[in-house]
């Protein structure tokens, strides 16, 4: 019932920047903990940015002072901004909310950094 959309991945040069959006249905973003996790092929899956119900954020120690995590509640919105990409950051990058025994994955986004 609860969906969530990911877009604004694609192809970037390395220390270019991206911008993905986690569209949900409903207002959930408020609600939940969400959280951008990506996989990488050969990689385990991993968590970069999480970001509490009450609007709190926290980041793995390879995302830290690059990648940012926002959200709109009025627009059921959550983003998050990559700077500074390297090929290392290259995956598959997926929204998660979730908390209260509900759990909620987007279909993830394509991020490709590549010169």
């Amino acid at each position: 019932q609860v969906q969530l959309v990911e877009s604004g991945g694609g192809l970037v040069q390395p220390g270019g920047s991206l911008r993905l959006t986690c569209a949900a249905s409903g207002n959930i973003v408020s609600f939940y903990d969400m959280a951008w996790y990506r996989h990488a092929p050969g990689n385990k899956r991993e968590m970069v940015a999480f970001m509490s119900s009450d609007g709190s954020t926290d980041y793995a120690d390879s995302a830290k002072g690059r990648f940012t995590t926002s959200r709109d509640n009025d627009k059921n919105t959550m983003y998050l901004q990559l700077t500074s990409l390297n090929p290392e950051d290259t995956a598959v990058y997926y929204c998660y909310a979730g908390g209260y025994g509900t759990h909620f994955w987007g279909q993830g986004t394509q991020v490709t950094v590549s010169s």
